[in-house]
């Protein structure tokens, strides 16, 4: 006979199924241009230099692995969910930014921007707040399942994409739903169950200045989708 401690609570699917999913968000960004950024980038000026291409493609998953470590740092003195909504709000602005590029180098500023919102390990460090240990490995499974999903879903999806909106709007799209996880993080993702002995704030320059960011390289994007 199963009990209610042999299933999650309704809270720890809904933390769990949300998390999952940003986490998918961010492997999207790394994962969603692979099939056919290097023939798009050979178009661009500097992008005849395959090793610029390179770098553009690599440049999100390297300081994305930088900062983790800090990243976890900082959620833990600063909370869970302020690190995650500023670490969703550089990836946006990055994206904004890759989506107004008319040349690599803007390209890799963006995609190094969109790297360095490492929240990985801070939505990994929630999702263990917010789930019993016996069920810990249940929302980590989520969370695995979803990469792997967003993995093949990219696959296909990446040449559609680029074939109606384009480079630029595949990058604005994935700003788009950088937004989106910041409202799930918000409404519908619970609070972490595990007090932070020594609680800080973030500063609010750091708040402004990532939201002044996003929202000129947000105007940038839609200037260029405008005119192309």
């Amino acid at each position: 006979m199963q009990t209610d401690h042999d299933s999650m609570t309704p809270t720890e699917r809904r933390a769990s199924a949300g998390l999952a999913g940003i986490y998918g968000l961010r492997m999207l960004g790394l994962f969603i241009i692979l099939p056919i950024f290097a023939l798009y980038a050979e178009k661009l000026p500097g992008g005849q230099n395959h090793f610029m291409i390179g770098i553009a493609l690599g440049a999100y998953g390297l300081t994305q692995a930088i900062l983790q470590i800090p990243a976890g740092w900082m959620s833990d003195h600063y909370g869970r969910k302020p690190v995650i909504i500023v670490g969703l709000l550089m990836f946006a602005a990055g994206s904004f930014i890759a989506a107004s590029a008319d040349n690599i180098y803007w390209i890799i500023l963006g995609r190094v921007i969109q790297g360095a919102g490492a929240i990985n390990a801070a939505v990994m460090a929630l999702t263990a707040d917010l789930t019993r240990e016996e069920h810990r490995t249940k929302a980590m499974a989520m969370i695995g399942i979803t990469i792997g999903i967003t993995f093949s879903i990219s696959m296909v999806l990446s040449p559609l994409l680029y074939k109606y909106i384009g480079m630029s709007g595949m990058f604005s799209l994935i700003g788009v739903l950088a937004f989106i996880s910041i409202a799930v993080v918000v409404w519908f993702i619970p609070p972490s169950r595990v007090s932070i002995p020594t609680p800080r704030q973030i500063p609010a320059s750091w708040l402004r200045c990532c939201a002044t960011w996003t929202c000129c390289a947000w105007t940038s994007a839609c200037s260029r989708c405008t005119r192309s």
